[in-house]
């Protein structure tokens, strides 16, 4: 059993705080929203603190699972972080989707501290992490992995250390690339059959047992048929996603026109009032 420390308790951070004790973990968490606080607490049993510094206190792990950069920032090494309370021999795992920048820069502060640390950005989406299976992808020092690694797997079927620090971000923005080419496909694909009067069900029925097939396809076609796109990962976020993807791009020289131009149909569907829809809706602003 450790002691662990959890901030963050979205859709993703909520249910994955919660696997960390049913795997016998001693589990106190924070949110910037006590009520949210609350109804984890409610739900799983385990203590809440009023600060991330007191989460933090006494912990062998720190887990972070918020929003943006500026959001890590404040939770780690603001005036209330995290990482001012943690001990030697203690690692820091940032589950936040973040520029590969940010995680240099948290595991040289961490290591000022002489605490480990590994970026840890996960996919599988809310379903994924209610059900323990999320994927993490991780950068950081091997002797860290293996002390954060047996603690992730309470959520992930799959965890792999990719390389030094800034490896899991941009494994992530591989990630991310992959998926907004496959959606804007799938959403193309749906509305041509559609448009040529065939049965969208039936043509999907077919061609994913063959080349065609995706998980997007698999787990999307349904609702984008029907043009359902309350649930799942959001339109904002992904463009969060892909904003970080494509400035690293410009920094290595990586040629992202496709990602580009996708990044541009997510902004005319958040023009449309899709800001919080799935990413699923890109079908939406092809509808006649």
């Amino acid at each position: 059993m450790a002691r662990v420390a959890f901030i963050g308790l979205g859709v993703m951070g909520f249910p994955m705080a919660g696997h960390l004790t049913k795997a016998g973990h001693q589990v106190t968490v924070f949110n910037r929203r006590a009520a949210r606080a609350e109804a984890w607490m409610a739900q799983y049993g385990h203590a809440a603190a009023a600060t991330p510094r007191a989460a933090a206190e006494g912990a062998d792990a720190v887990f972070i699972c918020v929003g943006r950069d500026d959001d890590v920032r404040e939770v780690t090494l603001g005036q209330d972080g995290c990482l001012a309370a943690m001990g030697p021999g203690s690692v820091l795992v940032d589950h936040t989707t973040t520029s590969a920048r940010l995680a240099r820069e948290l595991e040289a502060q961490a290591a000022n501290a002489g605490v480990g640390f590994v970026d840890a950005p996960v996919s599988g989406g809310q379903a994924g992490a209610e059900n323990g299976q999320l994927t993490v992808m991780c950068g950081g020092a091997a002797g860290d992995f293996a002390r954060a690694e047996p603690l992730i797997r309470a959520y992930a079927k799959m965890c792999r250390l990719l390389g030094a620090a800034g490896s899991g971000q941009l494994a992530k923005m591989v990630n991310q690339i992959c998926i907004a080419g496959v959606v804007q496909g799938l959403a193309e694909g749906l509305a041509f059959a559609q448009a040529a009067g065939l049965d969208g069900e039936a043509v999907i029925d077919v061609i994913a047992k063959g080349a065609a097939q995706s998980w997007q396809m698999e787990n999307r076609h349904k609702t984008m048929l029907a043009g359902k796109f309350d649930f799942g990962f959001a339109v904002e976020w992904m463009r969060k996603d892909l904003g970080i993807a494509l400035d690293e791009g410009r920094s290595n020289g990586a040629q992202l026109p496709l990602t580009a131009l996708v990044d541009q149909f997510y902004a005319d569907v958040e023009a449309m009032g899709g800001k919080r829809w799935d990413t699923s809706s890109l079908i939406a602003r092809l509808a006649p």
